[in-house]
């Protein structure tokens, strides 16, 4: 007995030595779990890019704005003029918070000792300064909320003897700071990573598997023809995961959806083919079903924790933060959160749009070219 099971044993393994993909798959999978969770990814958001709307412009605006820095919660990556600037900066997604420092600024810091939230409508109940924050990302909108009691005992020159708050924070699109509004539209990015690459994953092999190729060849179709015919009926798959996903979040969980219902869609399928092309990529680069089903794993993997989905985008080192630029996930997860929370137009959000475009352009190409090396 012991002989035969040692012979399976031998013969398994050898098998395994022949499977390069699966063999690099038992290797590769654990050390990039071990790279992302001991090294990407970080629960304390930190260096959070911010903008300034400074309209005192004085000595203690700047001592304010460089003791904010040394906190190393923020940075300030932007100085707008007004709040409204500001406020279409938080919409479009180009900073999660923008301190205001109004023009009373050195009259405000002056009282600040005595501050008495009892005495309403007097200098004295007044903070500060304000943060105006993007609420939907309760982990952002906690770290900014931390500076609320910030001390600024060291810009006025005054001591504080109670506890008074420095500045007031306003948390917009999500004031209620419940998890499930940012989740929702998170669960949309996710579930169309996983289900499109999943489909075209394995779209050329089982074509070979299944014995069609052969009648494939013979026909006058060309690959970048036969690429586009394959991806378009799960445009429709997508669009119609969106619509459950959506829905059901906002009967159920009560979660909004401020954005137009174009721009909703328009980012939906710019991100389905993208998602699509990098599937079609995978089938033309392995051999078998199972090894595109071990190349989808090891994608989505770093594809949904560097995203954002779960994880301060961020909080994560600038090497990570490159690597996620890479995905097609990382730029639909900003813009589904900005249209659905934020009441975002797809205008304001071109650059991720420009770029999923272009990535469903290379893929759709590069698939094109190696399957067309397949044939020879």
């Amino acid at each position: 007995m012991w002989i035969r099971i040692y012979a399976v044993f031998i013969k398994e393994l050898k098998q395994l030595s022949r499977d390069r993909m699966t063999f690099g798959m038992i290797v590769m999978i654990p050390l990039v779990q071990l790279m992302l969770f001991g090294y990407a990814i970080n629960t304390d958001a930190r260096h959070i890019p911010a903008g300034l709307v400074d309209l005192s412009l004085t000595v203690e605006s700047r001592a304010i704005e460089q003791a904010v820095i040394a906190t190393q919660s923020v940075n300030f990556v932007a100085r707008y003029r007004s709040i409204k600037d500001a406020e279409i900066a938080i919409t479009k997604g180009e900073v999660e918070a923008v301190l205001y420092l109004p023009a009373d600024l050195t009259k405000r810091l002056f009282l600040h000792p005595r501050y008495d939230p009892k005495q309403l409508n007097s200098a004295m109940s007044l903070p500060v300064g304000q943060w105006i924050v993007d609420g939907s990302d309760t982990v952002i909108s906690s770290a900014i909320s931390a500076l609320r009691t910030m001390p600024l005992d060291g810009v006025s020159g005054q001591i504080v003897t109670r506890t008074a708050p420095s500045f007031e924070v306003v948390k917009y699109f999500n004031p209620e700071q419940r998890t499930v509004v940012n989740i929702v539209p998170g669960l949309v990015a996710v579930i169309l990573t996983m289900t499109m690459i999943l489909f075209t994953s394995a779209a050329i092999v089982r074509e070979y598997e299944h014995g069609n190729m052969e009648f494939l060849i013979t026909t006058p179709i060309r690959p970048i023809e036969l690429m586009i015919g394959k991806i378009s009926p799960y445009v429709l798959v997508g669009l119609i995961q969106v619509v459950i996903i959506l829905s059901v979040g906002y009967w159920v969980f009560s979660v909004p959806v401020r954005g137009g219902l174009l721009s909703l869609f328009g980012a939906s399928i710019l991100f389905v083919f993208a998602s699509l092309t990098l599937g079609l990529v995978i089938s033309t680069l392995v051999k078998n079903q199972l090894q595109a089903m071990q190349m989808t794993i090891f994608i989505l993997l770093p594809s949904i924790l560097l995203s954002g989905f779960m994880f301060p985008y961020d909080a994560m080192p600038v090497a990570a933060q490159w690597i996620a630029e890479s995905l097609p996930i990382t730029h639909f997860m900003r813009m589904i959160r900005a249209i659905a929370l934020r009441d975002a137009s797809i205008m304001l959000l071109g650059k991720d749009a420009f770029w999923l475009a272009g990535f469903t352009i290379m893929g759709i190409t590069i698939a094109s070219v190696r399957f067309k090396k397949t044939l020879e």
